[in-house]
């Protein structure tokens, strides 16, 4: 059993005061291990004694072993390589690096965090980061080295306040790769021009109401 002693001694009390309440402290721990190490003994050896010893995983049923695998080639980049985030100056402010690159961490965990150029960034970003650190960015992915913890890439656009409708929505659908902009007039010219515009008879008798 796991057991928590307390002492607590007074700085005031002499040297050989607490020589000797350390001294009693130490005789009650060592006591205390000798009770129980006896008992630990003999479940140990009852768990060493009960059943056959299996050192070989192949004896062992499918159930107890955790398949593994690894990655040999990707068939399709599903992720659209944009992410939503937050930028801020690199913690070691005497690098090479901190004078070239700023740190993109994405809200997204599941998205690695980002080394973007500093010209990407606003003007008055190395002087004032206080001022961005509240701000949505939409980043891309541009390459990811295999010796590195962090990918590096290209800041896209500021969406705006994060916590706000526009912005948030505006960086989920960019994440997903879904085009949300305005439809051409070609798809417009498609749509029925005289309003208001009913479904005729006709058209319900041939089709199927999804309604």
């Amino acid at each position: 059993p796991d057991v928590i002693i307390e002492a607590q001694f007074d700085d005031n009390d002499a040297e050989h005061g607490q020589d000797h309440s350390q001294n009693m402290l130490t005789d009650d721990i060592k006591k205390l291990f000798l009770d129980t190490g006896e008992k630990g003994d003999a479940v140990h050896r009852a768990k060493q004694d009960d059943g056959p010893k299996v050192n070989d995983p192949r004896l062992l049923p499918d159930k107890c072993l955790q398949r593994t695998a690894k990655v040999v080639y990707i068939l399709e980049k599903k992720h659209s390589r944009a992410a939503t985030g937050f930028i801020k100056l690199l913690a070691d402010k005497n690098s090479e690096l901190f004078k070239r690159c700023a740190m993109f961490s994405p809200v997204d965990h599941r998205v690695p965090r980002i080394y973007v150029s500093l010209a990407d960034c606003p003007p008055d970003f190395v002087t004032r980061p206080e001022d961005y650190s509240n701000i949505l960015f939409i980043c891309r992915i541009v390459d990811w080295k295999e010796d590195s913890n962090f990918a590096t890439g290209q800041l896209a656009k500021s969406l705006g306040q994060a916590g706000e409708i526009e912005p948030e929505t505006e960086g989920i659908l960019m994440e997903y790769g879904v085009d949300f902009s305005d439809f051409p007039s070609e798809a417009l010219e498609c749509l029925p021009q005289n309003l208001p515009w009913v479904i005729s008879p006709g058209e319900l008798a041939k089709r199927r109401d999804l309604r």
